[in-house]
């Protein structure tokens, strides 16, 4: 009996239906076995990323040996380049998408970078290269100084050329400079005298200049002549850091590829690039006019923290370049008119504070605070200019600004939390190359029951020094209610002065010649 035309037809199509299903079936099975035997030959079942920035100069090196990750090791390196100043800024400010790794060119960078706020940042890290530090200047240069054909020392270029060296504080060449400066004149009869009239001389040197601090290898991939220090100069180091953030597996990963990295510094894509082994070994010749030999050049390492600290301080000393956070009294006694002026204290402080900006360079920064009690909420100060160099301060009408203020009507003078915290914010944000200082101009005592008091607040300062980085508290006080002995405890806690005068009439005195102190330092000045 034959099938009924209508079941026959769904007859047929469950068939087609489960023959779909089953080819279906049969070609997963054969892509999960495809996939599975993929993975079993890597080995992997995932694979991890690291994240590295890189100096641009060790970049390229770093991207070509990322190529060379085995698959079957199970994790992939993506470099980006990145200049360290653009890094350390990044790092300073705890940015949530950083790189799981850093290599800057120089140590220095990881102290600097410290200092700015990156406060879990390690002081060291693995150097992967080296570059030593030597002056550079181009073939016409040398030819015409009689160098042809032969490496000059730095004495030779001091002597001979004017040398450009950029803001130590952005550039770690120009550090090395600074610490072979210092190697130059530590036989004069005043060491410390003649290395700051070198800087003072260097400073001075503007564009066009025929000498500048460098590595060796930007030195050989632009074909200039290098002149090399006799001994003490620190290389460029590129320490290989990982850093905090990254992930437990990414750390497991970037220490898989610094060993990688470590089995190739004496071949291959380091030495193409221009680079010495960790260690200084020379791993190729010299390129235009450069005759010196690997034992003749051999790289210092890293600079001591002391080291590096003591020409940055030396530098700005010479260059008068500083970093000033002011705390401005603005308590209901600064409206007093001072007498047989017809004008208030306050006004003659403005007046005094705005003409003293013009004896700071235009690349200093000042950051202002106002202080009396409870001036913003229950805090007794208040940032009124937040830190910017003069020239934009200026710009920005910051002397409209400090020509509006105003005292607080009835307010009492928080003396002693206002300087507290001004100096942790000023400590936070210590910055190498700069004359670090907190200045305090008050016209009284404290006023502050709730205050943490002046035993509290010294300890308090005790506590926050640090030898290597200096921060004085510069104390400014005029009229009859200043406490000149709270004002000179607290200056002294921190290695400052403190500068007073019952008569405030005389406030444009007492401020140059705080400001006076400030700027002269030693050696030219001694304490």
């Amino acid at each position: 009996m034959a099938a009924h035309p209508a079941r026959a037809r769904r007859i047929d199509a469950r068939v087609v239906v489960l023959s779909a299903l089953l080819v279906v079936a049969l070609l997963a099975w054969a892509g999960f076995d495809y996939l599975k035997d993929r993975l079993a030959g890597s080995g992997c079942d995932t694979t991890t990323p690291v994240r590295v920035t890189a100096a641009p100069d060790i970049a390229p090196v770093l991207t070509e040996l990322a190529r060379t990750v085995p698959e079957r090791d199970c994790y992939s390196v993506d470099v980006t380049a990145s200049p360290s100043t653009a890094t350390a800024t990044a790092l300073e400010a705890n940015g949530a998408n950083g790189p799981d790794v850093w290599v800057p060119e120089s140590s220095t960078w990881l102290l600097q970078a410290r200092d700015g706020g990156a406060w879990n940042l390690p002081e060291t890290g693995q150097s992967v290269a080296s570059s030593p530090v030597v002056l550079a200047l181009t073939d016409d240069v040398a030819k015409q100084a009689g160098w042809p054909g032969k490496s000059p020392s730095w004495s030779d270029v001091l002597a001979g050329s004017p040398v450009g060296l950029p803001d130590p504080g952005r550039d770690p060449a120009a550090i090395g400079a600074l610490l072979g400066l210092q190697q130059l004149t530590k036989d004069a009869p005043d060491p410390a005298a003649a290395f700051t009239e070198e800087i003072r001389r260097l400073s001075a040197v503007k564009q066009p200049y025929t000498a500048w601090p460098a590595s060796e290898q930007s030195v050989l991939a632009r074909k200039l002549v290098a002149a090399y220090p006799a001994a003490g100069v620190p290389s460029f180091d590129y320490p290989y850091v990982v850093l905090p953030r990254a992930s437990e597996a990414s750390r497991a990963a970037a220490e898989r590829f610094l060993r990688l990295l470590l089995d190739q510094t004496a071949t291959g894509a380091f030495a193409g690039g221009g680079f010495r082994t960790p260690s200084g070994q020379l791993l190729g010749e010299l390129g235009s006019g450069n005759t010196r030999t690997d034992a003749a050049a051999r790289p210092a390492g890293p600079p001591t923290p002391e080291g590096m600290y003591g020409v940055l301080q030396a530098w700005a000393g010479a260059n008068l370049s500083a970093r000033v956070q002011v705390l401005l009294d603005v308590s209901g006694s600064m409206a007093a008119t001072v007498p047989g002026t017809g004008r208030s204290r306050m006004a003659l402080t403005l007046e005094a504070a705005t003409q003293g900006l013009g004896l700071f360079k235009p690349t200093t920064e000042i950051g202002l605070w106002l202080f009396s009690t409870k001036l913003d909420g229950t805090k007794d100060y208040q940032e009124l200019l937040p830190m910017r160099s003069i020239s934009q301060q200026l710009a920005a009408g910051a002397v409209a600004t400090l020509q509006a203020v105003k005292p607080k009507p009835g307010g009492a003078t928080g003396l002693y939390d206002s300087i507290l915290a001004a100096y942790q914010n000023a400590r936070q944000s210590w910055q190498l190359g700069r004359i670090n200082v907190v200045v305090v101009l008050t016209d009284g005592r404290n006023e502050d029951d709730d205050s943490i008091g002046l035993p509290g607040l010294l300890a308090e300062l005790n506590r926050l020094q640090d030898p290597r980085k200096p921060l004085p508290v510069i104390g400014i006080g005029i009229g009859p209610d200043i406490d000149s002995s709270e004002l000179k405890q607290i200056s002294a806690a921190t290695g400052g002065e403190s500068f007073t005068t019952p008569d405030p009439r005389k406030i444009s005195d007492v401020f140059y010649q705080a400001l006076s102190k400030l700027m002269c330092q030693p050696p030219a000045c001694k304490k």
